[in-house]
């Protein structure tokens, strides 16, 4: 039911002035405040305490992220580790099959066809004193017992002043695993290919 005072509807808080009396404090005016953080936290446990401290920023921000607890710190040194072993390895030569012989990076591969073995042999020059000329290259089947006869297939080829060449021949036999020896005037190199 609506109550027409003064023409206006009827309101509950109409007896509540709604605007700031004259005798309200200004802003300029000091509050009261009954919360005291400090007193709270001298009381709280240490471990709240110790959330409310604060931390010192680490300058090395993104290396103090990665060690900044013990889990973290050890899966970054078994990281360092890793990349440490595969480089040690992959400097040795366990990962790839190339080889050096006088400056001249090799890169060997058999592939078997019917009842041979195609070898491609990828020749690379490191530098501009790598050694050109005639290079005899030896392959057998491993032999494990001295008193087999074992066939073996000798083959020349030139390196010459370019800086990659290819070449490819073909061996009359096929073996899970072939012995190479590749022999210049100043070195020799012997390898174990294993054809797929």
């Amino acid at each position: 039911m609506e109550n027409k005072d003064d023409g206006l509807e009827h309101r509950p808080n109409k007896k509540y002035s709604l605007s700031k009396p004259d005798g309200a404090p200004s802003a300029d005016e000091g509050l009261i405040f009954y919360y005291n953080r400090e007193k709270r936290l001298a009381n709280a446990p240490k471990e709240v305490q110790d959330l409310y401290k604060e931390q010192k920023k680490n300058r090395f921000g993104f290396l103090g992220s990665l060690v900044a607890d013990k889990p973290r710190r050890m899966l970054f040194i078994i990281i360092i580790l890793l990349c440490l072993a595969i480089f040690t390895l992959s400097r040795m030569g366990y990962f790839d099959m190339t080889y050096v012989l006088d400056g001249n990076t090799i890169d060997i591969k058999g592939t078997y066809f019917e009842d041979m073995t195609i070898v491609n042999l990828k020749k690379t020059a490191k530098n501009a004193d790598a050694y050109t000329g005639a290079v005899d290259i030896v392959i057998s089947p491993i032999v494990l017992n001295e008193e087999e006869q074992f066939p073996v297939y000798s083959h020349r080829v030139f390196f010459t002043l370019e800086k990659e060449e290819g070449y490819r021949f073909a061996v009359p036999f096929s073996d899970d695993e072939l012995l190479m020896v590749l022999q210049n005037e100043k070195s020799t190199l012997q390898l174990k290919i294993k054809p797929e």
